[in-house]
């Protein structure tokens, strides 16, 4: 595990106890790091403030990721309470209920942009409001979340993987910009996990069986597993690696039939 004693991080994307960021943001405190986690409406503040009075004095702040008026108040939060930032989680990802309930052909004009604006392109937004933060530091690392969806079919994960499509690119690209602010910028694409997210995908439960039968590992991932290869992304180990998409679901990437 890394060590991440002193340093201070954002986490977006905590939803509930089952939410991928979730599980980062509790590796990240264990191994010694101050976090600020982030709310995007009051429907989700409960949550996440109930889950916040399970770690060390986190900072609990709103931001609506699809809002640069926020964007911008939450990094001024920051900069008061933190100083500078060591690293960035983002977990952010919607796409409206019509986008994923329709065939993928039938996806709307407004449904692309809703899901483009708040799963690829608030990393974006949120990268450009933190490098400055990290800077200060001597740099730091922004870690994404995404999916094999991004590459292949998934019934149902429609225009969620043209998202994540984006997104990916958009990690190569930042980190290309970023690298020599010494910022290094990375995603994990981690096997299916019941989130928040995932409930909204109809046959969830069916690509979960699929990855058991298949996967080398015999397995679906778990939140733990996908935390500890974050913390690698996070910490000073991987201190050389940016502009990767770190595969962690049981192998399901490398087989065929």
């Amino acid at each position: 595990m890394s060590d991440l004693t002193g340093t201070h991080g954002l986490i977006v994307g905590v939803a509930n106890k089952r939410s991928i960021a979730w599980g980062i943001a509790q590796a990240a405190q264990a191994s010694g790091a101050r976090l600020a986690l982030t709310y995007p409406s009051a429907r989700l503040e409960e949550n996440v403030r109930e889950l916040a009075e399970k770690l060390e004095n986190p900072l609990v702040l709103p931001c609506d990721v699809g809002s640069d008026d926020q964007i911008s108040a939450l990094t001024t939060t920051l900069e008061r309470e933190f100083g500078g930032l060591d690293f960035l989680v983002h977990g952010a990802a919607f796409a409206p209920s019509s986008a994923l309930d329709h065939p993928f052909v039938q996806t709307t004009r407004e449904d692309f942009r809703i899901a483009l604006d708040v799963s690829t392109y608030s990393l974006i937004a949120l990268s450009r409001a933190v490098q400055p933060l990290m800077e200060k530091r001597g740099g730091g690392s922004i870690l994404t979340l995404t999916y094999l969806g991004s590459t292949r079919v998934f019934t149902n994960y429609n225009v969620m993987g043209v998202a994540k499509a984006g997104l990916e690119a958009t990690v190569r690209y930042l980190a290309s910009d970023l690298g020599p602010r010494k910022i290094r910028v990375n995603a994990i694409s981690a096997g299916p996990i019941k989130t928040l997210a995932a409930a909204g995908i109809s046959g969830f439960s069916s690509i979960l069986q699929v990855y058991r039968e298949r996967a080398p590992l015999r397995k679906n991932v778990e939140q733990a597993e996908v935390a500890d290869a974050a913390m690698f992304l996070l910490g000073p180990a991987s201190r050389a690696v940016t502009g990767e998409v770190l595969m962690v679901d049981g192998g399901f990437h490398a087989v065929g039939i």
